[in-house]
């Protein structure tokens, strides 16, 4: 699987305007082991991101999951987007700890893109999950997310 990490981090920023609102900083997106794709996107520290506590906004935590999440959808299935149009269907994410200054979401494709694709071309509507793992820079875990994404025909 060949991977034009820039082209997928500039598409994403074009097509998410509220990414480039936070800063969002895409740090990695490569293959990864049998299940197909990894992204890591980065959220600075800034005042205008911080909660009442003075850590990332739970809102700008959840954003920064999702579109981590996007960055391994389009890396995965962007060779499908002349016949597919991804869709967010379910997210679910549980907040561990506070986290304080950047934070990191690292997403990673929770089934192997190989069967996701058949589904598709077999005419169902396949649903996958996308799991992230959140935490500070310096690698300590703040969070954790799953986002069900779908691939519609268009």
């Amino acid at each position: 699987m060949t991977i034009d990490s820039r082209q997928i981090a500039a598409g994403m920023l074009e097509a998410v305007p509220f990414a480039r609102t936070l800063g969002f900083e895409f740090v990695e997106i490569a293959p990864d082991g049998a299940a197909g794709v990894r992204s890591t996107v980065r959220l600075p520290d800034a005042p205008a991101t911080h909660n009442h506590v003075g850590g990332p906004h739970a809102g700008a935590l959840f954003t920064l999951g999702e579109t981590a999440s996007g960055a391994v959808v389009l890396a995965a299935f962007g060779n499908l987007l002349d016949r597919a149009v991804p869709l967010a269907v379910t997210a679910d994410i549980r907040y561990r700890k506070l986290a304080m200054g950047p934070v990191r979401a690292v997403a990673r494709l929770g089934r192997p893109a190989t069967e996701v694709i058949a589904e598709f071309d077999g005419g169902t509507r396949p649903e996958f999950p996308v799991l992230v793992e959140i935490g500070t820079d310096a690698g300590e875990p703040t969070a954790e997310m799953t986002v069900v994404w779908t691939l519609r025909t268009r």
